[in-house]
Formats: structure tokens, C-alpha cells, sequence
């Protein structure tokens, strides 16, 4: 007998072949089942606690899968989809891995008698192809109509988003105000204009949209409470400059023989100080923003000349309020205009809750605003924000890819249904395949109902039997536990949201059918002797 070569480093651990693709299907339904339960309008929360002892409460796919501690390889793959749909729509991350996970466990049995994996690849890509043309040939295009209509539009495509999170009973409320935050935007939408604030305390009925930049009052000294606190027409200095007395370097030495030479030295240091504040009063500003701290002089100085000031502003808020206001953040106080001062109608500093809030209103270039949120516990502020986070995003895409579909499991039944058929018409293998790709997008509305504790066979039943009738909008109703023609309820997602799942969850499933063996070297530095030096000499020994 021939001995066998071993390539590998001792302690690799390798597994072929079919058990490690099975293997790696289960790992995927183990992922699959952490989040099952979130899906849809009834969806269950899950609390996750991470090292920390920080608690997260979300029932968001893709935050619930980023704080879960994958180890596996294989799972991992479907914790990049849901980051990547949440990346690329913003919605529609718990059904991307429910997909992926249903595909793969619909062919599991395939697999362990042997069929392989090549066949079914090629299987769930013409699966995909048909899915993909038959969406676009049924997205309902909305014509670039009225506003009011494309308001009415997008508000039922966040109303939507919304339905399945925490605060779907507000839905009606925030629908509107993310609508008008998103409309407020220039063309390209940039996500980072609109700031969220979050206030702990109050309802979440006292949530407000500021059109214009609001921020936390920051950190003040002394003579702030003199300066005014609100104006008309109000101009602004963004500055990048520190406006207080430096303190001297620890190592510095200055060696001075009398009183005299010693107080001109200090008299020096304020004199530079008090030309840069002079600089700034001189050019008009009521409004002095710095991220960097503002020291108590120059507060005071500030105050008595009936000037606002605010140190420390964080960066992203600057960068707003010259987006805003106009302007431009300026490092020195030699230059500064008339024309790099931003303006703004009204200037006040109101408080919310326990915040002082400064807020900047009637800006001229207003493409940015900020959504200040109120509500009781922090958690469920921070879930709030990615609620809304994902409604905004919904009307970004809603907006730039203006076609819908409907949602509630319709498309899917519709998708399955076009499947179906289309694996009768072919012969070998390849029919069961897409007959079970088929199986497998019926998920959707199964989670549906499961997770609002209907009778899932029932329903699917009469699902399949409307859409073999030709009813290709009817999908899962949850109020009535019913079937609804979901087009006419005003279930809307954009069809974007739909095309970007199936095509993520088919790439991750095809990625891991693809793997046929893992090989995971052992860490270096373990237990494992280091490669190439014998063990027990000294260093620097001679041979």
C-alpha cells in the first residue's frame, strides 16, 4: 500500500463532500429560525444581549442577524445578504434569509439522494431568471403623476415598511412625516440629511419634524445664559477654530526677570484672542457655531454683544447646517465675510423634554431636516430609529424606481404559482427542482400566517386557489384572517425591495450548494508546535 500524503498542517480539520453540504444547510436553518419569527405585521421581537450586557430589542433582520456571533462559515453568508439588502433597499432583510433558507431546505432531500449540486444551481437560476421577468412585467409602473398622488404613493409604501415594526400603530403618523423628510431632499437623497434625534421621554405622538437642522444644545460655559436665544434672519459662522486661552505646553519655559515682561506675555495671548472674537462680531454673525470647544471669554464676550455661540458642535451637524444654511466652515478668523456666513430665517433654542434643542428654521437651501423622536424607554427609541430608518429608506427607492408590487405574500404566491407551471412543461430533473424553488417561495405568506397564529394550510390553500384563478394580487390579510386582493388594501412595496431579495437569497444559496468541502486550519500559536523550529532549543544557540 502506497503511505498517503498528508498536505495539510497537522490539526487541520477538513469534511467533504455531501454531509458537509448537508451539514451546512442545517447550520443555515439554524440562522433561518432565529429570525423566522419576526416576519410581518405580527411579527415577534427578539431581545439579543451582547457581551456588554447591552440589550437590543428588534425584530429588524439585519440587526438582529449583525449581533448574532456567527461562527459557522457557511451561515455567515446569509448575514451578508441581509446586510446587503439592508445596504442596497432598507426593507425586506428577514425575508431575504427566510428565502435563502427556504431554497436550501427545499432541496436538501435532493441533495442527500444524490442529485448534484450543479443541477440544482443551474435549476435555481432559471428559477430566478423567470421570477425576475415575470416581476417586471407585473410591477404596476406609477406614472410621474401630481404630487398629491405620488405623496399618497409613497405613503402607502411606508405605511407598508412600517406595518411590521413597533410602532405600527403610528404608522399613519410617521408614514407622513418620513414622506415629508424624504421630500425635502435635493435629487441625489442623501440618507445623511436626514439627522435623527432621539429625546427620552414624552409619546411618540410628540415626535416632530424640524425642516432645517436641530441639535443638541452642547457644552457651555459660563455667560451662556445672557446670550439670546432666539433671532430673526439670522446669520451664522461656521467655524473649525478653538476660541479660548490656550493653556501653556507642560514643557515650556519662558524665563522673564520682572512683573513687566510677564504681564506682556499674558497680555499677548489675550490680545490674539480678543482679535479673533473682534473678527467674528465684525462680520455680522448672531450665531457662532465651533466644533471645537468656545472657551468662557469668548462666551461672555459673545453674550455681550447679543451673540449665540455653541462649541463642540459634532461634525455631522456642521456639515448640515452648511448644507442648509449655506456658508462655509471656516479655519481662520482673518476671512471671514459676509459670503461665508450661513442664513437662516429663524434661529431658536427650544426645549424638548429634558433637551435643549438648538434649531435652525427657514433655511434657504433647506435640503436637509431632522426628525427629533419622543418616546419612554431607550430601547424603544433606538427600534423607533431603525424603524424609521427603513420607511425612509423604502420612500428613497420608491421615489427613484417608481414601480410597486403588491406585498403580503401576494408576489411570492404569484412568483410560486409561474414556477409551477412552468416546471410541468419540462421533463428530466429539472422539474422537481423548480417545483420545489416553487415550495419554497410559498415562505413568505406561510410565516405570515404563522406568526399571527392563523391556519397556514387553510389559508395557503385558498392562496393557491385564487392565484390559479388568475387573482395575482391576492396575498395574506392579517386583519380579517383572511385572503385579500392586497393591491386594492394598500399593501405596497416597491418592486425594487422584491427583485433585490429573490436575487440575494438565490446568490447565497447557490454559493453555499457550491461548497463541497471547509478546511479550518488550526489558529496559529495554539496548541499546534510552531512550523519549522524543533522543539526545546534556546534562541541564538550555534548548531
Amino acid at each position: 500500500m502506497q503511505p498517503q500524503i498528508v498536505l495539510l498542517k497537522e490539526g487541520t480539520d477538513t469534511s467533504q463532500g455531501k454531509p458537509q453540504l448537508v451539514s451546512n444547510i442545517n447550520a443555515c436553518q439554524a440562522i433561518v429560525d432565529a429570525v423566522r419569527t419576526t416576519l410581518g405585521p405580527r411579527g415577534m421581537d427578539k431581545l439579543i444581549v451582547d457581551g456588554h450586557g447591552k440589550a437590543t430589542i428588534s425584530n429588524d433582520g439585519a440587526t438582529i442577524m449583525k449581533l448574532l456571533d456567527i461562527v459557522h462559515p457557511a451561515a455567515k453568508t446569509l448575514v451578508d445578504i441581509a446586510k446587503s439588502q439592508d445596504a442596497e433597499v432598507g426593507d425586506g432583510t428577514t425575508s431575504v434569509v427566510l428565502l435563502a433558507g427556504e431554497i436550501l431546505k427545499q432541496v436538501k432531500p435532493f441533495i442527500e439522494e444524490g442529485v448534484h449540486p450543479r443541477i440544482i444551481i443551474k435549476a435555481i437560476r432559471k428559477a430566478l431568471q423567470l421570477c425576475m421577468d415575470k416581476i417586471n412585467e407585473m410591477a404596476v409602473r406609477i406614472e410621474k403623476q401630481s404630487k398629491e398622488q405620488q405623496r399618497s404613493l409613497l405613503h402607502k409604501c411606508a405605511a407598508t415598511a412600517m406595518s411590521s415594526k413597533l410602532i405600527h400603530q403610528q404608522k399613519e403618523f410617521f408614514s407622513k412625516m418620513v414622506v415629508d423628510a424624504v421630500l425635502t431632499l435635493d435629487e441625489l437623497l442623501p440618507l445623511n440629511m436626514i439627522g435623527i434625534k432621539k429625546v427620552t421621554g414624552g409619546s411618540l405622538e410628540e415626535s416632530q419634524l424640524v425642516s432645517g437642522v436641530a441639535f443638541k444644545k452642547t457644552f457651555s460655559y459660563a455667560g451662556f445664559e445672557m446670550a439670546p436665544k432666539s433671532y430673526k434672519e439670522c446669520k451664522i459662522a461656521l467655524l473649525n477654530i478653538e476660541l479660548e486661552l490656550k493653556a501653556e505646553r507642560d514643557n515650556a519655559e519662558i524665563r522673564v526677570d520682572n512683573v513687566k515682561e510677564y504681564q506682556k506675555i499674558v497680555d499677548a495671548e489675550w490680545q490674539i484672542l480678543y482679535n479673533k472674537l473682534a473678527k467674528i462680531h465684525e462680520s455680522g454673525a448672531n450665531v457662532v457655531l465651533s466644533k471645537l470647544p468656545i472657551g468662557d471669554v469668548a462666551t461672555q464676550y459673545f453674550a455681550d454683544r447679543n451673540m449665540f455661540c455653541a462649541g463642540r458642535v459634532p461634525e455631522e451637524d456642521l456639515k448640515r447646517t452648511m448644507k442648509s444654511c449655506g456658508g462655509a466652515v471656516m479655519t481662520t478668523a482673518n476671512d471671514i465675510t459676509p459670503s461665508v456666513l450661513g442664513r437662516c430665517d429663524y434661529f431658536e433654542e427650544v426645549q424638548i423634554g429634558g433637551e435643549r434643542f438648538n434649531v435652525f428654521q427657514g433655511c434657504p437651501n433647506a435640503k436637509t431636516c431632522t426628525i427629533i423622536l419622543r418616546g419612554g424607554a431607550e430601547q424603544f427609541l433606538e427600534e423607533t430609529e431603525r424603524s424609521l430608518h427603513d420607511a425612509i429608506m423604502i420612500v428613497r427607492r420608491t421615489i427613484k424606481h417608481d414601480s410597486v408590487v403588491a406585498g403580503g405574500g401576494a408576489i411570492e404566491m404569484e412568483l410560486s404559482k409561474i414556477l409551477r407551471d412552468y416546471s410541468r412543461t419540462i421533463a428530466g430533473k429539472e422539474q422537481l427542482l423548480i417545483a420545489a424553488i416553487a415550495r419554497g417561495l410559498e415562505v413568505i405568506p406561510r410565516q405570515l400566517c404563522d406568526n399571527a397564529g392563523f391556519d397556514a394550510t387553510n389559508i395557503l390553500n385558498k392562496l393557491r386557489q385564487k392565484h390559479a384563478q388568475g387573482g395575482q394580487w391576492y396575498g395574506v390579510d392579517i386583519t380579517k384572517e383572511d385572503i385579500a386582493d392586497n393591491f386594492q388594501e394598500c399593501v405596497w412595496e416597491p418592486s425594487i425591495i422584491k427583485i433585490n431579495a429573490l436575487t440575494a437569497a438565490s446568490e447565497a444559496a447557490i454559493m453555499i450548494l457550491s461548497v463541497d468541502e471547509t478546511i479550518k486550519s488550526p489558529r496559529a500559536g495554539g496548541d499546534a508546535p510552531m512550523a519549522g523550529a524543533p522543539m526545546g532549543r534556546g534562541m541564538g544557540r550555534p548548531m
